[in-house]
């Protein structure tokens, strides 16, 4: 069987052989068999312009243009993602910085939408306090172990206070879903203030659908006034951000 360019090729050499014009491959027709010999022996020679590479097709017709390549990548070029959503979720988030000990997993109930059918804008303010919350009781472990941890949270000696907050939202959010949420310090020159970041990712869209910057305050609670923590404390954040 000939294929589609090897048909088209044989066309073209019949009309060329029809018209006597130069450049044909045979100068007298009909075709016979050792005619047809030598067009498959042009289809296998290289340097013939009848020649067709194995695993090739050829045009339908001999004025038909040559097939572009395919522009469609390879799915080889776009390896599909491996592993859970919610381990492709955190794989995300640590590659981008947020530290592993800071995640937080929010789970989505049918009570957080509105009447539109999405998660109410309120609800992101909790979500991000929760995912806070984790990432102050990790600084507390590595600030002074458990004790630190529960003089923090209970505002007793140094802790923090929140000056500020603001959420950009990316993607609506609906029911069903999971959120995980990441922090990380952004540490600026001053010795009494940072900024927190936090990014939250859905397990459903497997996309960012929110982030936030809030503004921490380091706060003396017994004397009621901020303060600075100390290099310490500045040097494990410097190396968390």
């Amino acid at each position: 069987m000939f294929s589609l360019k090897q048909l088209g090729a044989l066309t073209h050499a019949r009309v060329l052989l029809r018209s006597g014009r130069p450049g044909s491959l045979l100068q007298t027709a009909p075709l016979s068999g050792s005619s047809i010999k030598s067009l498959q022996d042009a289809f296998r020679d290289p340097s013939s312009p009848f020649h067709i590479a194995p695993g090739e097709t050829g045009p339908e017709s001999p004025d038909a243009p040559s097939s572009p390549p395919d522009p469609t990548p390879s799915q080889s070029n776009h390896p599909a993602a491996v592993g859970s959503p919610a381990e492709n979720a955190k794989a995300k988030l640590i590659s981008m910085g947020y530290d592993a000990g800071s995640l937080w997993e929010q789970s989505i109930v049918w009570g957080h939408q509105d009447s539109f059918r999405h998660v109410n804008n309120a609800h992101y303010l909790r979500f991000i306090e929760s995912g806070r919350m984790v990432w102050l009781v990790a600084l507390g472990k590595a600030l002074g172990g458990e004790e630190r941890v529960k003089a923090m949270l209970a505002g007793q000696g140094v802790s923090l206070i929140l000056k500020s907050a603001s959420i950009n939202f990316r993607r609506p959010v609906t029911f069903p879903d999971t959120l995980l949420i990441g922090h990380k310090p952004i540490i600026s020159s001053s010795r009494t203030q940072f900024t927190l970041n936090a990014v939250l990712y859905s397990y459903s869209q497997q996309a960012i659908v929110a982030d936030s910057d809030s503004m921490l305050v380091w706060y003396d609670y017994d004397s009621l006034r901020k303060c600075n923590p100390g290099d310490d404390t500045w040097r494990i954040l410097n190396a968390a951000s």
